[in-house]
């Protein structure tokens, strides 16, 4: 009789006691979530497939391509870089951190940025992200540059009815130099900047903070082979005007400075390189009587720039 409870215990409907198991059960779960999301799902198999690929991918370069997501690290570097706007995604403020001045304004200038997630982390955990850097309780997440075309620089000048005004650089590798040189063309109504893909600095933190904010509203553009993209200039008409110490002219000479023109600035140490040196149209030189050798990229640049500003009004 007991053998025969139990077989009769699996039929349908209401049993005593159930407190209500089965009414519950019937209430529903919500709406049934997507395939890709549901676990086990032939497609949820395929989008985690995918999500991986794309992980493992390069970035893309079919324009200027993006560069990698960068982290300062350290109290001062921190709150330097929110102070400077350089753009940000994410501040990690490690857990039960001792809660100095530089700790405080680095929440609230990133309360008052908004946009950045505040996230608590363990010190492990941080110490994994920073591959053991000194951060003293404080990262900060700043997301990949989006570099323009070369061509992007040329299209913006000329919807502006404007002769373009670009400056490429050449070696050099600083990234603060670079910031200096994108803060002076935007003081003097350049079109942008254009960086090689290689061997050369990029859009970091520390060019964001030299540009002093200049970095949001004046385009950087990367090109797989910079002499390449100078020769693509001058098919378009604009000159390529190289500065060198030993140059032919001097740059108060130079009369293509009030036409299209990309100026050419390399490195503080090497100058331009032969082949980027053999492209351009023009080689000037800046007379400097004190009697120094060279200027920095950010220096040399400023001057030129000026130049062209002032016969371009």
């Amino acid at each position: 009789m007991a053998a025969n409870n139990r077989r009769m215990s699996g039929k349908k409907g209401a049993q005593v006691g159930s407190g209500g198991q089965r009414r519950r059960g019937l209430e529903g779960k919500g709406p049934t979530p997507p395939a890709e999301m549901r676990k086990g799902h032939k497609k949820n198999r395929i989008a985690g497939s995918k999500a991986k690929q794309t992980a493992r991918r390069p970035a893309p370069r079919g324009r200027g391509g993006k560069c990698t997501s960068e982290m300062v690290v350290g109290r001062n570097p921190v709150v330097e870089a929110l102070r400077e706007g350089v753009p940000a995604t994410m501040l990690y403020v490690q857990q039960f951190i001792d809660n100095d001045e530089r700790v405080r304004e680095a929440l609230q200038l990133a309360g008052e940025r908004g946009g950045i997630h505040l996230m608590e982390a363990p010190r492990p955990e941080l110490d994994r992200m920073t591959n053991g850097l000194n951060h003293q309780g404080l990262v900060l997440q700043v997301p990949p540059y989006e570099y323009a075309h070369p061509e992007d620089l040329v299209n913006a000048a000329f919807d502006e009815g404007q002769d373009p005004l670009i400056v490429a650089l050449d070696g050099v590798t600083d990234p603060r130099n670079l910031g200096a040189v994108v803060r002076s063309v935007s003081a003097f109504g350049g079109h942008g900047v254009l960086v090689p893909e290689r061997r050369a600095a990029g859009m970091t933190a520390g060019a964001w903070k030299t540009s002093a904010g200049t970095a949001a509203r004046t385009p950087v553009a990367r090109a797989t082979n910079l002499t390449r993209a100078l020769e693509a200039y001058k098919k378009s008409g604009i000159a390529v005007v190289g500065l060198a110490a030993d140059g032919e002219v001097e740059v108060g000479e130079l009369e293509a400075l009030e036409g299209p023109v990309v100026i050419v600035v390399g490195s503080e140490g090497k100058g331009l390189s032969r082949l980027v040196g053999e492209t351009c149209d023009f080689r000037v030189r800046i007379p400097m009587p004190g009697g120094a050798e060279s200027l920095n990229a950010g220096v040399a640049a400023g001057v030129v720039l000026y130049e062209a500003s002032r016969r371009r009004a």
